[in-house]
């Protein structure tokens, strides 16, 4: 979830409108998680491929709701945020009603992690209780997975990361 707190505060006015419902402990959860598009990433390492299942927030609305009133992502699995332009590396991600403890790799423009960061859940009832992650890094996409994920499989700051209509690739390089 982006670190703009007014627009993830007038997007939680929205959330019947998203498909989003209120749960028991003022968790929220997606009416149809299965709808949302899912892709089979690639990052590749020193080691080979790591391969992930990931759904796509393409959109602000997405983007806003991101892992938000989860509790449980499948080891394989994870979040990518994919953008239109490149991204401040003061603008960031937040772990507001996110109850997953997270590790978010930032990816630039040619398609390569550029930094990498531990996010812990947050359960505040108010979103400023909760700390902003930084990028850091001009970046392009995000790419959320769980905590520990990059770390046990070798992962690192400029490993490539591909996935169907990525428009840049850097698999080919090596």
């Amino acid at each position: 979830m982006t670190t703009n707190r007014r627009e993830v505060i007038k997007g939680l006015a929205l959330l019947p409108a998203l498909g989003l419902v209120p749960t028991l402990g003022g968790r929220v959860a997606r009416a149809e998680e299965a709808g949302r598009a899912r892709v089979t990433l690639a990052i590749h390492t020193g080691d080979g491929p790591r391969r992930l299942e990931v759904e796509l927030a393409e959109t602000p609305a997405e983007r806003r709701r991101g892992l938000m009133g989860r509790d449980h992502l499948d080891a394989e699995a994870g979040m990518l945020f994919l953008y239109d332009g490149l991204q401040s590396p003061e603008s960031g991600f937040w772990m507001y009603r996110t109850g997953i403890p997270l590790d978010i790799a930032f990816i630039d423009a040619a398609g390569r992690i550029a930094a990498i960061h531990s996010m812990s859940p947050c359960d505040g009832e108010d979103p400023s209780q909760c700390r902003a992650y930084p990028a850091g890094v001009t970046y392009r996409a995000a790419l959320e997975v769980n905590a520990g994920y990059f770390a046990a499989r070798g992962v690192g700051i400029g490993d490539c990361v591909s996935w169907p209509g990525a428009a840049a690739s850097c698999a080919a390089e090596g």
